[in-house]
């Protein structure tokens, strides 16, 4: 628990001083399916996964610089 505990510090001191890092990577994500699902057929481009991945880490990234 103290490991995990000393992680979740390390990575909010990170994210306190990167504010905007999370919600941008989430933007490269969704552009990056946008692109996929033009050049790349399969299992990838049909469920949408780095789309989702991106929206839900956006959304992460806002919720911790809202509260940072």
């Amino acid at each position: 628990m103290e490991q995990i505990s000393k992680i979740l510090d390390k990575a909010s001191n990170f994210f306190a001083h990167r504010k905007g890092l999370l919600p941008l990577i989430g933007i490269l994500l969704v552009l990056i399916n946008f692109i996929i699902q033009f050049f790349v057929p399969g299992w990838i481009a049909e469920s949408n996964l780095f789309l989702h991945i991106g929206v839900i880490i956006s959304i992460i990234g806002m919720m911790l610089a809202w509260a940072l």
